[in-house]
């Protein structure tokens, strides 16, 4: 029995994470059943030619086909309500696909400035090198988004909730914005995931993941995948994976197929136990500003709290004490463990400023915001008094 795309609009959030995509084989499976091949066999002569040509749909090799990722690939894409969705080797080679398969010289994006470290290194120091030219504006100033939109700005990116700092922008209103100047929205979903936001219903037009984050939810395999419709992310963004090769792995897609069965269970989860810790943090001593959607005191709680179903399992804070007191507490730890990983049962702790965003000027830092004394959190699924227990070490309380 196979649940078809025709029945995805009538099926509730869980039964599709843990049904959609599935084709069972002859040998009639229960669980997805792992394709470890680099080829596939045609019938006859006639039918590889078919195949290569694309006249006839099938498998023909596993960089850019391969059954146990087309399952993962349309699970991922019933779960976001998008019609397409391309499976990339990590969430860095999703952006990567995006911009390879949409852009070309002379284009312009138009960034947020609260976007991953590493990105601003791929639009800065890669895709300048392709005649891509990026401007960078305050996620949640949309007069600097909208002047500085050129004409030949093709897309606007950005991450929401951001990262460290947890701000939320209003795609609605920005998917208005790109649209009304002929752009496409891009948006990382990675800190929400489709059990908390869906942003192509939103009118967001792709969505980025690392699905080495919480997809997996275990710290157990790096891809990443992309989201949209037919022609953007189905043609355009999978002719480049079908001819560059940032392809996921076939175990990795059996991986992150089990992460999603649980998805929804984990990212609730994760959101109630952030919460609780978020709202601790903001009354200990030294601790100058907790940074958490869910929180009263967050600039955009209004909006996170219409926008998505969830807070999420990422936090941050401030401590007076600067880089010292950050490193003191972080180092101080037991139970959290000290990695720039995110997205794990295991809660993680980092500080951005030498990490994440390390690679980063001292000033492109001060402009996102990323202080000395700040430290990160995602949040695992441990006993939450553990986890205080565990901070107020470091905190000396």
């Amino acid at each position: 029995m196979t649940i078809s795309r025709d029945d995805w609009d009538e099926l509730g959030f869980d039964t599709l994470a843990v049904r959609a995509g599935q084709v069972r084989t002859s040998e009639g499976e229960q669980s997805e059943p792992i394709f470890p091949t680099s080829s596939f066999a045609f019938t006859s002569a006639a039918q590889a030619a078919a195949r290569f040509g694309g006249e006839e749909p099938g498998n023909i090799y596993s960089r850019f086909t391969n059954p146990t990722v087309r399952t993962f690939e349309q699970r991922l894409a019933a779960l976001e309500g998008g019609e397409s969705c391309v499976a990339t080797s990590s969430g860095m080679a999703a952006i990567l696909a995006t911009c390879m398969g949409l852009l070309r010289a002379g284009d312009h994006i138009v960034s947020s400035r609260s976007v991953f470290g590493t990105t601003f290194v791929l639009f800065n120091n890669f895709m300048a090198k392709f005649g891509v030219e990026t401007s960078y504006v305050s996620l949640t100033d949309y007069e600097a988004w909208e002047k500085a939109i050129r004409p030949e700005t093709k897309l606007l990116f950005l991450e929401t909730p951001s990262n460290p700092l947890t701000e939320v922008a209003d795609i609605r209103r920005l998917a208005e914005l790109a649209h009304s100047k002929g752009c496409l929205l891009v948006v990382d979903n990675c800190f929400c995931t489709p059990a908390l936001q869906r942003p192509l219903a939103l009118g967001a037009d792709i969505i980025i993941h690392s699905a080495t984050k919480y997809i997996d939810g275990q710290g157990r395999a790096v891809g990443g995948a992309v989201v949209g419709d037919s022609e953007l992310v189905g043609n355009q963004i999978y002719s480049f994976l079908r001819s560059a090769g940032p392809t996921m792995s076939t175990f990795n897609a059996w991986i992150f197929l089990k992460g999603l069965e649980t998805l929804k269970l984990r990212m609730r989860a994760h959101s109630e136990n952030a919460l609780v810790l978020a709202q601790w943090l903001e009354q200990q001593p030294g601790v100058a500003r907790v940074h958490y959607p869910g929180l009263a005191s967050h600039p955009q709680h209004e909006l996170a709290t219409t926008q998505q179903s969830g807070y999420g399992g990422i936090l941050s804070f401030e401590l007076e004490g600067g880089r010292e007191q950050a490193w003191k507490v972080i180092d101080a730890t037991r139970v959290i463990s000290i990695t720039a990983n995110l997205g794990d049962t295991k809660s993680t702790i980092t500080h951005p400023a030498t990490t994440t965003h390390g690679r980063l000027t001292p000033e492109e830092r001060r402009d996102t915001g990323i202080t000395d004394g700040l430290v990160r959190i995602s949040v695992g699924l441990e006993d939450v008094a553990d986890l205080q227990l565990d901070l107020a070490r470091g905190l000396g309380v």
